[in-house]
């Protein structure tokens, strides 16, 4: 279950590295315990660091300590293995896997397997409005598949998951595609849907501004349903509306953020922050002091990142004007055979190759035959066409995606060490941050580079986000907590994909239990499914 969280006083206190909270001290309740991980070094989320043990019964943690007292039905050596609270994902795109028919394929073995055991779905604007669907929670005969709608509740999921409402979602069930505004009574309707999906659980409202046809929703759209969701509590999740030089350019992009969390008086979570594209680079000091000055000024703000140089989008997202998608793909082919309209399209589309960095930094991860694996630049010279008629080629077939190496790591660092920033994934197919955001960031941000202490890793994994969403009893270890619990050998866990090879399991974690299951043993899947989902109590009145 999550909280409802309408303040974060202390916010910058809690996610700062030293400044947590002081050890609760051990505890525990009464009773043999199943399972005993002993010898560890602990990592709580709150103390500092101690060698010791942890003792699990049911779902629950009974103990934490220099020594669990008694016996259990199992023990595990965890001497030399880092013990924790299980990762916490703020923005996933996993949504697919969990709504699968698959029992395999719902176990989400690519972040078990990094130690991720809670993730948010229904991100960047996608979220189904029929939570309830979603959460498996829907009467007898409102089942479903695919991210709109998790379906029935029979079904066992590897990790836990909470899930937004999204204005995609929303606009697309209300008003389609189009490049227009809602009439007074379609937004009335937008407004209900939201309502209800707050109602139903959800975490609060997202939006993908940066999409089209969500992009065609004026302000004044967005703050009538963050509102909505305001009313019941939520939290206001963005992706920018522009995170480079697109439209309106970064720092307006967060202004527009700030104002509508102002507006709607709801707290403002600023998905996978970055300054995206040669023309942005270097302004993450500028956009920190634009949000810590709004923090200041007593607004809840925060944000997620993901540990890479690359982001993962759709080719069309990427490079096409958003006037040319209005309508959607149907309309969008069209365009393509009009001359008149391909001689206003072609500049724009060089326009944002050249922002994102050329088309070398373009690579196609997804889409037709023949192109998978390969840079814009590497089609266009098979094809003996410039770049622009490449990627024209490319979405006549069908959508493509693509990694596109946008980010400079001194931004990605300036981001990563604020108080303010937790860690997430942006989980999605065919990039690697699927299966290895968070060894990935250990690996190279901890051990590497240096960039973050082994604590404050941890502390953005898990505490800090629990805290910051309102999970309650979940992203740390004390006794009465859910057991989300991990262990790994902190020379050894590291990430195996890449961009060239996105699917392989990362290494080094040893343990994982979710809800006290062992889904990991040994570095093995056990096949087990202790997830759940985690449906937001909404403040306010329902029906």
């Amino acid at each position: 279950m999550i909280r409802s969280l309408r303040t974060t006083t202390g916010i910058v206190a809690i996610l700062a590295a030293g400044a947590l909270a002081a050890p609760q001290g051990a505890a525990q309740s009464g009773g043999a315990a199943d399972l005993i991980l002993r010898g560890g070094t602990i990592y709580s989320g709150e103390a500092e660091p101690f060698r010791g043990d942890v003792a699990i019964r049911g779902d629950r943690i009974t103990y934490v300590g220099p020594k669990a007292p008694g016996t259990a039905m199992r023990t595990i050596d965890a001497t030399g293995l880092i013990v924790a609270p299980g990762f916490i994902d703020p923005h996933t795109h996993v949504g697919e896997a969990l709504a699968s028919s698959d029992p395999a394929a719902r176990l989400v073995l690519p972040f078990v397997t990094q130690g991720v055991t809670t993730a948010f779905i229904g991100v960047d604007g996608g979220g189904d409005p029929d939570i309830a669907r979603t959460f498996g929670t829907a009467k007898a005969g409102a089942g479903g598949e695919g991210e709109a709608g998790l379906g029935q509740s029979t079904r066992d999921f590897g990790i836990n998951f909470a899930a937004y409402v999204g204005l995609g979602a929303v606009r697309a069930k209300v008003i389609g595609a189009a490049d227009r505004a809602p009439t007074p009574a379609e937004l009335g309707q937008m407004t209900d849907l939201v309502d209800q999906a707050m109602c139903d659980g959800a975490l609060g409202l997202s939006t993908g501004l940066f999409y089209a046809p969500q992009s065609f929703a004026k302000r004044d759209e967005v703050v009538a349903l963050a509102k909505a969701a305001a009313a019941k509590g939520g939290i206001y999740d963005s992706h920018l509306r522009d995170e480079s030089s697109y439209t309106i350019g970064l720092a307006a992009a967060v202004d527009e953020a700030l104002s509508i969390g102002r507006d709607a008086s709801i707290p403002v979570h600023i998905a996978h922050i970055k300054a995206l594209g040669v023309d942005v680079h270097g302004q993450a000091p500028a956009i920190i002091a634009q949000i810590e000055k709004a923090q200041k000024a007593g607004q809840i703000v925060h944000a997620d990142q993901y540990p890479w140089s690359a982001s993962g989008t759709g080719l069309s997202a990427a490079l096409l004007p958003r006037w040319a998608q209005d309508g959607g793909r149907a309309a969008m082919l069209k365009r393509f055979d009009d001359g008149a309209t391909m001689a206003r399209m072609r500049p724009e589309i060089a326009e944002n190759l050249r922002r994102r960095g050329g088309p070398a930094s373009l690579l196609i991860t997804s889409g037709p035959a023949g192109v998978e694996g390969k840079t814009l630049e590497d089609v266009a010279k098979e094809q003996g066409v410039d770049p622009v008629d490449a990627a024209i080629a490319v979405l006549r077939q069908r959508e493509a995606g693509v990694a596109s190496f946008n980010q400079s790591e001194a931004d990605i660092a300036a981001f990563m060490t604020r108080p303010w920033v937790v860690t997430s994934s942006d989980a999605s197919r065919g990039h690697p941050r699927y299966y290895a955001s968070y060894a990935r960031k250990y690996a190279t941000y901890v051990k590497d580079k240096r960039v973050l202490d082994l604590k404050r890793f941890i502390a953005q994994s898990t505490t800090a986000t629990a805290r910051l969403f309102g999970l309650e009893g979940r992203g740390e270890l004390k006794a009465g907590a859910f057991a989300d619990v991990i262990a790994f050998d902190p020379a050894t866990f590291a990430p195996r994909a890449d961009y060239a090879h996105p699917a392989l399991f990362s290494t080094g974690m040893r343990f994982v239990l979710v809800n006290g299951v062992l889904a990991l043993e040994n570095g093995e899947p056990t096949g087990a499914a202790g997830g759940k989902p985690l449906p937001r109590t909404p403040t306010g009145q329902c029906e």
